[in-house]
């Protein structure tokens, strides 16, 4: 793009869905841009300007993951030893185990199913090289602390031979021409952008090395580049800054435009801080809040007593008389007080005296919510005569998503206009639907997209700035809404309590069945995949499946060979404010299923990891468990109360295994004292923005396992702030955290959900072990 002109998008051949990507390693070699021949894909570009150039490339991603076979070398030799003598031990006299059949996920699983949706918007990536030599990836994804800009940054870095420090990675604004592909969610964002990113910087560098060679009347293949510069073997340098006008009047490149091979990589898979770190601690990075929108006045919102409530009656007087408050107004989820200050605001919404009529959950308590999901699950079957099982029932509590940043929108809505700005997953669908709330065509509704703090899927949804779209439009000036803490905890999204029924039957040392009904509150999933027309279509249903039944069975499946297994979702209606909570059904389905694998193995005489090993259809998986079970010291002896718990889990393309390590001894204040982290992935591009993702899922599952869940009482939650919402705090975490990460084996796998399932798991079974229970409801201690 040039001064307002855009080129064509040149197009780059989609590898062969069974072609496994090589395995890439960290070169610490400058790596500079390789000669070739010119890239016959590369289309003709546009008539350019003198200001910049941009990039806009199709590459379709891998939709294959492959995975690495080898056991991480650097764990000790003696314990590798033992647990391979425990596995041998109790697998060598084992029957065969029957092959179970493999999950829809196993053939096309939901990153895939995203993947496929974007392919035909991939192409309008946007990578700008300006003239003061900055590298700028305008990203249609949200940063919420994942890291992502980083990773990102990393790629292009790479593949452009530019510093990490000349690369900045914006948030684009909601463009409803990316259909499908600017949602951030399913742990897809890195696993779709990994291609695409790397082909826009390799075509970016082509044409940066094509323009250095006809300045210089040199062969294009005799220079190579590094440190944002194209270098000529007679030490002439000249850098892309200086070179990106005339690289946008590149035709064809005179050397390849194909991303860099596994040997040239210097920065992917090299453990890297992050790009934003110092902005982030010395408060220089803008969220939401910190934005200063000319007019936009401190706004907060009175809400119902119970969830859902309606206003019956108000008396504003006294509020509109106070200090610095500039109106009240009413929203269809309750009363807005707009001030000069947050304070001032806040201190006038507690004076407004309001009635309201009770919601539609109201009487409802979670005793009642647990009856409607447990005679949603029907009962089994008697099993089979001489035929062995074991039965299990499990009951998850509703978890708020609460993100460290409150909600937080700021809303400029004018006749014929509006302009928000908020954290947003979903920029488009919502972009579509504040402008069919306002009366406004989709394209006069603008969606600026901010770095958000926190999100675990709770800004998937748009809530705050859809009311800040309406108190705008209604007070006639520009908002900055503010959701305080009680306001979400107690009207925003939960994960929905669920309610799990699991048998399996065995005879003979074979499992031979594996039956899970899990009941849960309905996943509200009207955000769809991030636009109108699949929003719409998650409240329809077709052939009797919906599309959250759907979504279910693209996500979940069993890793594990026993025998003929089974997974159905209902899903009942309740009218509270539901949400995807990071992991979404894995954090409570694969919990459930790997406790059963616990006392499976317990009800068959064999060992928790060994009974694992046998079973896991993956090879791969069976590295990792053995990596995580080996470093852990798997099997070792521990005083009384105190225990290890396995958990496993395998999903979007990436396997992880943790082994935790639980001091019980006072039931009701358990401690886990140790961690031991294994994952696969595929390939890694910043470990250290890995290792945090790992950890965190480490402190979601020590949270909703132990001591984390919200009460619905009488129709209203009835915790209010993470003074009574007990999620895990500094001294819950363990002073011991391992982290082992197998090598490369192709593409990136997901990974920010990945973890949850396996360390909620790991952390129940360490409490069932050290504490001699079977817990069935959790957080255990709620």
């Amino acid at each position: 793009m040039l001064n307002g002109v855009r080129d064509p998008a040149p197009t780059v051949p989609a590898p062969s869905p069974a072609r496994r990507a090589p395995p890439i390693t960290t070169s610490t070699a400058p790596s500079g841009g390789a000669p070739g021949a010119p890239d016959a894909a590369d289309a003709p570009d546009a008539e350019p300007g003198r200001r910049r150039f941009l990039t806009y490339l199709l590459a379709a991603p891998t939709l294959t993951v492959a995975a690495r076979l080898g056991l991480d070398a650097a764990a000790p030799a003696t314990a590798r030893a033992a647990v391979n003598a425990a596995a041998n031990a109790q697998t060598s006299s084992a029957p065969p185990q029957l092959i179970g059949l493999p999950g829809i996920p196993d053939v096309l699983d939901l990153g895939d199913a995203l993947i496929l949706a974007g392919l035909p918007t991939s192409h309008l990536l946007v990578l700008e090289l300006t003239a003061a030599g900055r590298a700028v990836l305008h990203l249609p994804r949200l940063e919420v602390g994942q890291g992502l800009t980083t990773a990102v940054a990393m790629l292009v870095a790479d593949e452009l031979d530019a510093r990490l420090a000349d690369v900045d990675v914006p948030l684009s604004d909601g463009r409803p021409e990316l259909l499908f592909n600017q949602l951030t969610g399913a742990s897809n964002s890195v696993r779709s952008l990994y291609d695409p990113v790397r082909a826009a910087a390799a075509a970016a560098r082509a044409r940066l090395v094509t323009a250095a060679a006809r300045r210089w009347d040199l062969p294009a293949g005799t220079l190579r580049t590094a440190d944002s510069a194209v270098l000529a073997p007679d030490g002439r340098r000249a850098g892309y800054g200086e070179l990106a006008a005339d690289a946008a009047a590149i035709t064809v490149p005179a050397v390849s435009s194909a991303p860099k091979t596994a040997d040239r990589l210097r920065l992917v898979g090299r453990p890297t801080g992050r790009i934003d770190a110092r902005d982030i601690v010395t408060g220089r990075a803008k969220y939401t809040g910190d934005l200063a929108v000319p007019g936009a006045v401190p706004t907060v919102v009175a809400r119902p007593t119970t969830v859902n409530g309606t206003l019956d009656s108000l008396d504003a007087t006294a509020a509109r008389a106070m200090p610095g408050v500039l109106g009240v107004v009413r929203i269809p989820s309750g009363v807005a007080v707009l001030a000069e200050t947050f304070d001032q605001a806040l201190k006038a919404r507690d004076a407004l005296v309001t009635t309201w009529h009770p919601g539609p959950a109201a009487g409802l308590s979670d005793a009642d919510v647990r009856d409607r999901l447990r005679a949603a699950n029907a009962p089994f079957l008697v099993p089979p005569l001489l035929t062995a099982h074991v039965d299990g029932e499990f009951d998850f509590a509703f978890v708020n998503h609460a993100p460290m940043e409150v909600l937080t929108a700021i809303a400029d809505v004018r006749p014929g206009r509006a302009e928000l700005w908020f954290a947003a997953q979903t920029p488009i669908v919502a972009q579509q639907t504040i402008a069919a709330e306002l009366g406004l065509p989709q394209d006069a509704v603008t969606v600026h997209v901010v770095r958000g703090g926190g999100s675990f899927g709770r800004r998937l949804f748009f809530d705050a700035a859809l009311e800040a779209a309406q108190i705008s439009k209604a007070a006639g000036r520009p908002v900055k809404l503010m959701w305080t803490r009680n306001d979400d905890m107690r009207h925003g999204r939960m994960r929905p309590a669920s309610h799990h029924r699991v048998r399996a039957t065995h005879a003979l040392g074979q499992v031979l069945s594996y039956e899970h009904r899990a009941a849960t509150v309905k996943t509200d999933m009207r955000h769809g995949l991030g636009e109108a027309l699949t929003a719409a279509g998650f409240n329809l249903s077709l052939a009797g499946i919906s599309l959250n039944q759907a979504f279910f069975l693209l996500a979940e499946k069993n890793p594990y060979n026993v025998g003929l297994p089974t997974q159905l979702l209902t899903e009942v209606p309740l009218d509270v404010h539901t949400g995807s909570w990071r992991s979404v059904y894995s954090g409570t389905v694969r919990v459930a299923d790997e406790i059963m694998m616990d006392e499976l193995a317990r009800r068959m005489g064999q060992d928790e990891v060994a009974f694992r090993r046998a079973r896991l259809r993956d090879a791969a998986g069976r590295t990792v468990l053995d990596a995580a079970a080996t470093a852990g010291n798997w099997g070792r002896p521990m005083p009384p109360g105190q225990a290890q718990g396995v958990g496993y889990h395998d999903e979007n393309g990436g396997r992880a295994a943790y082994l935790v390590e639980i001091d019980a001894t006072d039931p009701k204040n358990p401690r886990v004292t140790k961690a031991v982290i294994a994952a696969d992935v595929g390939q890694v591009v910043n470990p250290r923005g890995l290792e945090a993702q790992l950890t965190g899922a480490l402190m979601d599952g020590i949270s909703v396992i132990l001591q984390a869940g919200n009460h619905l009482d009488n129709g209203a939650f009835r915790e209010g702030s993470y003074g009574d919402f007990h999620y895990a705090r500094q001294r819950h975490s363990p002073p011991a955290v391992e982290i082992h990460l197998m090598p490369p084996s192709g593409p990136p796998g997901g990974a920010g959900e990945l973890g949850v399932p396996a360390a909620s798991a790991a952390v129940a079974n360490a409490y069932a072990r050290a504490t001699g229970t079977s817990p069935r409801s959790f957080p255990i201690n709620f």
